[in-house]
């Protein structure tokens, strides 16, 4: 499997090179935001880990270049430990944020997550859900209009956020369990971040906002995907 890092910092290149290389990693490097977009293009790696602090293109315009061709992984590894810059970086694209230092053995959990969901499975058993007049399509993640096929543009956090909880129809999905799986274990307090992106979500998809049918609040729990 091959990894393509990101970082202007020598030293964390040549670390991570040699750790990442000894779990059996094919490790390509690169030292400023432009030769990382260019690498990804060119050695189409498995997953990418990236500063955001890099010269000539920061990690966010590396992140947003990237997703306009390609769904690769990409795990952010940085110094900045601010909500607002971890929330930016997973709007962008990003799939995951570990910010430094970090332990070694939880980055090599975080890329062992991300290249599971990366594993190519078998499309056409992701099912297909139809609720409020949209059709969301888990295998090519995407949204519609149920009637004229209008897509439904979502932020990749909306649309791991629904996915975790149409995965799950009629099931309470706790505020803990969404705030692991789309933000990270550090952030299982972070409660405001599920009100804001299901507000997000239920102007986009709820036939009447205000008064939701299908993405419903359980107060001071978790939230509830109701099919029709």
């Amino acid at each position: 499997m091959k990894i393509l890092i990101a970082d202007d910092d020598p030293q964390i290149l040549r670390a991570l090179r040699i750790t990442l290389g000894s779990q059996g990693y094919d490790i390509v490097t690169a030292a400023d935001g432009a030769e990382a977009i260019r690498l990804a293009a060119e050695s189409a790696p498995d997953l990418i880990m990236l500063d955001l602090g890099m010269p000539r293109l920061d990690g966010l315009e590396v992140i947003q270049a990237v997703r306009g061709w390609s769904a690769v992984p990409i795990l952010v590894v940085s110094g900045r430990a601010g909500s607002a810059d971890k929330v930016d970086a997973l709007d962008a694209g990003a799939d995951d944020y570990v910010t430094k230092p970090f332990a070694m053995d939880e980055l090599l959990a975080r890329i062992r997550a991300l290249t599971r969901r990366a594993t190519p499975g078998a499309a056409s058993d992701e099912p297909v859900v139809t609720f409020g007049g949209v059709t969301v399509d888990l295998a090519a993640r995407q949204v519609t209009r149920a009637g004229d096929r209008t897509a439904i543009r979502l932020t990749p956090t909306e649309w791991k956020v629904l996915e975790l909880l149409v995965r799950n129809p009629g099931r309470l999905v706790t505020h803990q369990e969404l705030l692991t799986e789309v933000w990270g274990t550090h952030h299982v307090k972070e409660t405001g971040y599920l009100r804001l992106y299901l507000g997000q979500l239920r102007k986009k998809l709820e036939p009447e906002p205000a008064h939701p049918r299908h993405l419903l609040t359980e107060a001071g729990m978790g939230y509830r995907f109701v099919p029709d």
